[in-house]
């Protein structure tokens, strides 16, 4: 009759299914679940409900309805300043100046490193390889 432990996750947003499907099998290298949504909208709708859970949002800016992937930085960090966001876009435009100041911007087409580095900075666990020095 133990508590139940909460399984922290990584949000990835991502509206192009072979992308997101990328980042996400990436993402799963680390310790963390990975959770999918592929709009703005249905981030949030999740962050309404998990939000204790998440450590990381990994959101492109382009994406449908009328949250975009700022706008989505932009309440993430306002409603859950715990939650650590990286936003990623190929052709970010003027949207990128509008980050909050505590976003990370990961330009595409990135590596599976450059994702793995900037998820275990964002959600502050280093790559063990410089702890084994």
């Amino acid at each position: 009759m133990g508590q139940a432990v909460c399984e922290r996750s990584i949000l990835v947003v991502e509206d192009d299914r072979a992308v997101r499907d990328l980042a996400a099998a990436i993402l799963e290298e680390t310790e963390f679940r990975v959770v999918e949504a592929e709009s703005g909208e249905a981030a949030l709708h999740h962050l309404k409900q998990h939000a204790e859970e998440v450590v990381l949002v990994f959101t492109d800016i382009r994406i449908p309805c009328f949250l975009d992937g700022v706008d989505l930085a932009q309440a993430v960090s306002t409603r859950w300043p715990w939650i650590k966001v990286v936003v990623t876009s190929g052709a970010p435009g003027d949207r990128v100046d509008h980050l909050p100041s505590a976003a990370t911007f990961l330009p595409k087409p990135w590596s599976a490193l450059d994702v793995l580095v900037a998820a275990e900075q964002a959600a502050g666990q280093p790559r063990s390889m410089s702890e084994t020095r």
